[in-house]
């Protein structure tokens, strides 16, 4: 078989797409125009049945616009009402982290505060008892100096004596 052979021949092609709200309104048209042409009435009748369901769609069209409109401000409303919730939460949690930031900070300058007088009074402690050691060194040594002066008067009255 040759490929001239399938040309000859007819195909349909099918395509699928989505029905939109334009695609309705198309339809509708070309629904009212074969109606048109095949209506067993008047024209007359004709106009005043197509004037009627003109208006019968132009309700309809206005309720769906409504609740789209409806739908999109329920949905706005919900989306803005979603975002004011989390950045009252997030304001929330950072006031609640300054705060504690605060109250660490201030706990910390007390205690620096506290370990500072703790040092400086140990310093003081540690000074004063330096200075009693040194005191009674001082004072031992000052001793010791006239006991070693009075053995040595003794020791040289001792030996006066016994060489007199």
């Amino acid at each position: 078989m040759s490929r001239s052979e399938y040309d000859d021949e007819a195909y349909v092609v099918i395509e699928r797409t989505s029905g939109s709200f334009g695609s309705f309104l198309v339809g509708i048209a070309l629904g009212a125009g074969v109606a048109l042409l095949l209506a067993p009435d008047s024209g007359l009748e004709t106009r005043r049945r197509l004037r009627r369901e003109a208006r019968k769609v132009k309700r309809a069209a206005r309720e769906k616009a409504g609740e789209l409109a409806d739908n999109v401000t329920d949905r706005y409303e919900h989306a803005r009402r979603t975002v004011e919730d989390k950045l009252e939460a997030a304001r929330s949690a950072l006031e609640l982290k300054r705060r504690q930031a605060e109250r660490a900070i201030e706990a910390g300058r007390e205690a620096a505060h506290q370990a500072r007088e703790d040092l400086e009074r140990r310093i003081a402690e540690s000074k004063a008892s330096y200075q009693a050691g040194a005191d009674v060194a001082r004072e031992s040594r000052g001793r010791r100096g006239r006991v070693e002066a009075a053995v040595d008067a003794d020791l040289d009255e001792d030996l006066d004596e016994a060489e007199g």
